[in-house]
């Protein structure tokens, strides 16, 4: 059947607090009408109690390591002491017989058919094993024969770029080269020696000419440190084989994409393979793929006939479950006197270990107006693990570096760094954010840089946030109403602790009259319609527009099936309160239940895709896509620096942000307060440290590898705007990534406001910070 035409609505539009203004946008006659602004609706807008509240605070939620299966197996990896190695021979004869096991896998391929695998970092796995209990899994692994022929190998960014440095790769290797965030192939880019490159980003007008035409040129190279994403529940997956395909329970970020990819791995058809998530731990990027261990699992469980689980230690989860890329960028951007941005030249370096995607991000191009632009990259190869995506990939790294230059500039100029960014970025909203930051914050008081006295000094700073508004059109929803007034959602989205199945409630209950707590919540589980990854701060704005949209076409059902039974026209009658009643008529009124129960069949089911944003896209490639408008964000940090000791304090963090319409306040502001802490983390702790000489990480875990307690903790304030724009059923977008992605960059601009020095690079430690004091204090 054809579907009617397209109908042009009315939306809300721009900021709640400024005044809101209406955009008329043309809509699938199959979509919903506009939402009112938050103000006027009942639940959409508020904060009610999380979903699986209760199931986590009493221990009730079932975790991944929680999953228990008759006759299960426990699986064991064992991995390489060697950074850089060459295979030559492996026995697992006596594995296999040890006490217990049922299964034994071999791990290392080479990339090159018909060579002997080579190993290029400690951890890497060789091979694993599957055995009754966990112990007995572990001394299975000190029966398997190995004769390594060790190899040159270079864990140190600097030195990996000499051309001495031992090589990670051949050549002929770099199409099966892994990718840390990009679906890209190493092989179109040059190598020489381990560097690759050189990539051009995004180089638009002349940029030389925009240097020669400055006025005033600021330079400088900034470094940040490999981050690792510390989940506090470590990947884990469970895998049972049998006749009818496979099961897998994983923590995974991405329930529908890793059972793709078991799909692929295995030689099965999608329908056959079954992936689920409950409750999850934590995932920051690293979450996203089947990984190496989740194929294990599924092949020890094939070989053995048997449920197998396979769970990272905390060291494997350190040095083998991926990382945020080192870089090194140099930065020079050139302006007239008042301030005017005539070019801007970046040249960046990164290591994602063995793995290729080190990017620093776009927010050099594209946060501020500029004619000319230079952006150059390469990536380092290292004998260290592989790198991924992690909270803001390249824009985290690339807003340190470009947040301070501004910063710098403005200085030069004798402007305040506000006021620059008044003349230079582009957009209104970010222009509003600053506003009200700086209020909040207090950025009157704010002195000259280094006007401090004494050992302990104070400083504020703030930095800007760039982030595309992601959203995957392969997202689906399921609404079903059954004909006791039951109310059930179903998608394969994941809940990985930011609240998507709380959003869900809150989107359906608007739409039926109902409270989120009526709404039963089915997600997790490839059984249902496939629902979105969670990363890339695009799940709320991919599920929410089609579960709203099933939800509406169930309503409309069920208001049919009133109607018909009162002889009404279906427009006459209100949902609300949960009842339906007959528009101007108090007499003629059903609750719910008694409404429901007029349907013809026990249930009614609606099930929606995600349509494209109804102004289009700006960007969209396979599942997925990018909005018009970016996601923005500003944040104020004020901080304390004892210059005797070294150490910094983080006193208090502003942080304004948008994310079109807010669905549920407190759980965003929770994203944001999570964003922050990452952030002082990366500013002021973070740091994994290699040993050049065996290749080890030397702090494998959660005592020695610091970041942010609650000591460390400062006070968050969160402000969020209202930001419609009538793109979609829901007009919501993410908010994880902006919440970190300025964090460290407002830090450092802070701590120059306290001390007068700048820091360029990260972490930056009291050792770091007396070194950096002391080496200024010797220039003058």
């Amino acid at each position: 059947m054809d579907e009617d035409p397209p109908q042009r609505r009315k939306f809300p539009a721009g900021l709640a607090h400024l005044g809101l203004g209406e955009v008329e946008r043309e809509v699938p006659s199959s979509e919903p009408p506009p939402l009112g602004p938050n103000a006027s609706l009942q639940h959409i807008g508020r904060s009610p109690e999380r979903w699986d509240a209760r199931a986590k605070v009493t221990g009730a939620a079932r975790y991944t390591v929680d999953v228990s299966l008759p006759g299960m197996l426990h699986a064991a990896v064992l991995r390489s002491p060697w950074p850089h190695a060459c295979l030559r021979a492996i026995d697992l004869s006596r594995a296999a017989a040890a006490p217990g096991v049922r299964a034994v896998l071999e791990l290392a391929e080479p990339l090159i058919p018909g060579e002997a695998p080579l190993l290029r970092y400690v951890g890497q796995p060789v091979a694993a094993v599957a055995a009754e209990t966990p112990e007995l899994a572990q001394a299975a692994l000190q029966q398997i024969e190995v004769r390594y022929e060790p190899l040159p190998f270079t864990v140190d960014f600097g030195h990996a770029r000499q051309p001495d440095a031992p090589a990670v790769y051949r050549t002929t290797e770099l199409d099966k080269v892994p990718s840390a965030t990009l679906p890209a192939s190493a092989s179109v880019y040059p190598l020489a020696g381990n560097v690759l490159g050189p990539e051009r980003r995004g180089s638009r007008g002349d940029a030389a000419a925009g240097f020669a035409q400055a006025e005033v040129t600021v330079e400088a190279t900034y470094h940040t440190p490999v981050q690792t994403h510390c989940c506090m529940e470590p990947h884990a997956v469970v895998a049972s084989w049998h006749a009818d395909g496979l099961d897998v329970w994983m923590s995974t970020q991405f329930t529908a994409g890793v059972r793709a990819q078991f799909a692929r791995q295995f030689g099965l058809p999608l329908a056959r393979v079954r992936v689920r998530a409950d409750a999850i731990g934590g995932g920051f990027g690293s979450k996203s793929r089947m990984g190496v261990y989740g194929s294990a699992a599924a092949a020890l469980s094939r070989l053995a006939g048997a449920p197998v689980r396979l769970v990272h230690q905390r060291d494997e989860e350190q040095m083998d479950a991926g990382n945020r890329p080192s870089s090194e960028q140099r930065l020079r951007i050139a302006a007239r006197r008042d301030g005017t941005l005539t070019a801007i030249s970046l040249h960046s370096y990164g290591s994602a270990g063995i793995a290729f995607g080190a990017g620093v991000g776009n927010v050099a191009a594209a946060m501020y107006d500029c004619p000319g632009l230079e952006a150059v990259h390469h990536d380092v190869f290292t004998h260290t693990g592989p790198a991924c995506a992690m909270r803001g990939p390249g824009n985290t790294q690339g807003a340190f570096a470009l947040e301070q230059s501004i910063d710098e500039l403005a200085a030069k100029l004798d402007l305040d760094p506000l006021v620059l960014r008044d003349r230079i970025d582009p957009s209104q909203v970010r222009r509003e954010e600053r506003r009200i930051g700086a209020a909040r914050i207090g950025w009157t008081r704010r002195h000259a840089p280094g006007a401090g006295t004494g050992t302990v000094r104070r400083g504020i700073g703030m930095a800007q946030s760039l982030w595309p508004a992601n959203v995957q059109t392969n997202a689906a929803c399921e609404v079903r109403l059954w004909r006791d007034g039951t109310v059930e959602v179903l998608s394969s989205v994941q809940d990985i602790g930011t609240g998507v199945g709380t959003v869900l409630a809150q989107v359906v209950a608007e739409e039926l009259g109902l409270t989120p707590q009526d709404i039963h919540i089915r997600i997790g589980d490839t059984e249902y319609p496939s629902g979105p990854p969670s990363y890339g701060s695009r799940t709320t704005a991919s599920i929410t527009p089609p579960a709203r949209t099933a939800a509406w076409r169930v309503r409309e059902t069920l208001l049919r099936s009133v109607a018909a039974a009162w002889k009404v026209d279906p427009q006459s009658l209100v949902l609300g309160g949960r009842s339906v009643q007959l528009r101007g008529d108090a007499q003629r009124r059903l609750a719910w239940n008694e409404a429901t129960a007029m349907l013809r069949t026990d249930r009614i089911s609606a099930t929606a895709g995600r349509a494209d944003d109804y102004a289009g896209f700006r960007i969209r490639s396979g599942d997925a896509a990018i909005a018009l408008n970016d996601l923005g964000g500003v944040q104020f940090a004020e901080v304390e620096v004892d210059t005797e000791s070294g150490v910094i304090r983080v006193l208090r963090v502003v942080a304004v942000h948008d994310c079109g319409r807010p669905i549920h306040p407190a759980q965003i502001e929770s994203q944001v307060q999570g964003g922050v802490l990452m952030g002082i983390s990366f500013a002021l702790m973070e740091e994994r440290i290699m040993d050049p000489h065996t290749g080890w990480m030397l702090n494998p875990n959660l005592i020695d590898y610091k970041f942010a307690g609650p000591r460390d903790t400062p006070a968050i304030e969160v402000v969020l705007l209202e930001y419609y724009q009538g793109q979609s059923a829901s007009d919501a977008y993410g908010i994880s990534e902006p919440a970190n992605i300025a964090t460290a960059a407002a830090i450092a601009n802070a701590v120059y406001n306290a001390t007068g020095v700048r820091f360029r690079a990260l972490p930056m430690t009291p050792a770091a910070v007396l070194e950096t004091l002391g080496a200024a204090a010797r220039r003058t």
